[in-house]
C-alpha cells in the first residue's frame, strides 16, 4: 500500500476519535485593512492572483456579478488620496470609500471584502465614474478615525438601527418622522455637499414652509421634517456590511426607487399639495456610510449611479433584494 493511503487514514482516524480543528484565524483592524491595498493593489496590476483570494470567491460589480479579473480589473491604474475605512472586526468584514483612477479619469470606489482565514472569501466593489466626484471628496477629505469613548460607544444594534432611520425617514418622506440627525449633521453626496450648503450671491434661501422641491440649502433636519422627499418611494435591499463601534460607523449597499407616476403628488406636513420627483420609474445604486455619535447621526457619505429600475446588488434573494428591510449581513 502506498505512503499516502496511511496519511489519509491517519488523517480519518484522528477526525473520528476527536482531535481539535485547526482554529479558524481570526483578524483585528490592524490585520482587516491592508486587505483593501492588497485587493486595488492587485486590480491596478490586472491580476487576481496577486491577492489572497480563496477559491471559489464571489465577486460583484456595481451589482453585476463577474468573473474575477473583468471589469474595474481591466482598467483601474492608480489608488487616489482620498481613503475611509471601516473594519468589522465581529463580521470579519472590512469595507473602504475611496478615490481611485481608472485610464486616466478619476472615479470613487465602494468596496466590500470578507475575509476568511486570511483570504478573500466575497468581493464587491461599487464604481461611481466621475472625476468631479473623485476630487470633490479628495478636497473634502474626511477621515472618520477618531475612536468613541468606550463608555460612549453604541452597540452595534444601535448602530444599524439608527442608520436604518435615516432611510426609513427618507421613503415617503412625510415630515413626521424620528429623525435622529445631531445639530451639525452634514450630508456629501458625489463629493459634493448637499446639505448646508451656502446661499449663492443674489439668492435667497428657501424658505421649507413655501417650497416646492427640498433644497441644498437646508439642513439635514429641515430636509426631512419638510416632507418634501416623499417620491423616493422604496428604499430597498438596504444591506448593512461593515459596522464599527469603536469608531461609531455604518457602511451600507442600498437602492432608491423612485416609482413616478402618481408618487410625485403628495402633500406636505402643512397640508400643501406638491409634485415633485423623476418622471419615470427611476432607481439610484447607493452606497452610503454613516458617522454616528450617542444616538444621532453627524455625517453621512454617499456615492450613486442611475441603475435600473428594482434592481439589487446579486447578494440578497429575489424577496428580500426587493425589500425595504434593513438586514446586518454579519448576523444572516
Amino acid at each position: 500500500m502506498s505512503a499516502k493511503f496511511f496519511v489519509v487514514v491517519i488523517a480519518l482516524a484522528a477526525t473520528a476519535f476527536g482531535q481539535p480543528k485547526a482554529t479558524p484565524v481570526r483578524c483585528d483592524r490592524a490585520c482587516l485593512e491592508p486587505f483593501v491595498d492588497k485587493y486595488l493593489d492587485a486590480m491596478i496590476a490586472h491580476d487576481p492572483t496577486k491577492a489572497p483570494f480563496a477559491r471559489g470567491v464571489k465577486f460583484t460589480e456595481n451589482g453585476q456579478r463577474l468573473e474575477l479579473g473583468d471589469g474595474l480589473w481591466n482598467t483601474m491604474t492608480a489608488k487616489g488620496a482620498y481613503r475611509l475605512f471601516v473594519a468589522d472586526v465581529e463580521a470579519q468584514q472590512v469595507a473602504f470609500l475611496g478615490s481611485i483612477t481608472e485610464g486616466n479619469v478619476g472615479a470613487v470606489i465602494g468596496l466590500r471584502l470578507k475575509i476568511r482565514n486570511n483570504q478573500i472569501t466575497e468581493a464587491e466593489h461599487f464604481v461611481q465614474r466621475s472625476p468631479n466626484s473623485a476630487a470633490g471628496f479628495e478636497r473634502i477629505g474626511y477621515k472618520w478615525t477618531d475612536v468613541v469613548p468606550p463608555a460612549e460607544r453604541m452597540t452595534r444594534e444601535e448602530l444599524v438601527k439608527t442608520a436604518n432611520m435615516y432611510f426609513s425617514g427618507m421613503q415617503k418622506n412625510d415630515g413626521k418622522g424620528d429623525y435622529p440627525f445631531a445639530d451639525d449633521c452634514n450630508r456629501i453626496e458625489n463629493g459634493s455637499f448637499s446639505t448646508n450648503q451656502p446661499v449663492a450671491q443674489g439668492k435667497q434661501r428657501p424658505d421649507p414652509k413655501t417650497a416646492t422641491g427640498y433644497s441644498g440649502n437646508w439642513s439635514c433636519m429641515e430636509q426631512f421634517k419638510s416632507g418634501l422627499i416623499h417620491f423616493v418611494t422604496r428604499i430597498h435591499d438596504r444591506r448593512y456590511v461593515a459596522v464599527d463601534p469603536e469608531r461609531g460607523l455604518v457602511f451600507s449597499f442600498c437602492f432608491f426607487d423612485h416609482s413616478a407616476g402618481d408618487t410625485r403628488n403628495f402633500e406636505t406636513p402643512d397640508g400643501r399639495k406638491v409634485t415633485a420627483g423623476p418622471q419615470q420609474p427611476w432607481t439610484w445604486q447607493i452606497v452610503e456610510l454613516f458617522q454616528l455619535r450617542k444616538g444621532q447621526i453627524h455625517q453621512i457619505e454617499a456615492i450613486m449611479e442611475r441603475s435600473p429600475y428594482g434592481m439589487n446588488a446579486g447578494w440578497s434573494s429575489w424577496e428580500d433584494g426587493l425589500s425595504d428591510r434593513g438586514r446586518d449581513i454579519a448576523k444572516q
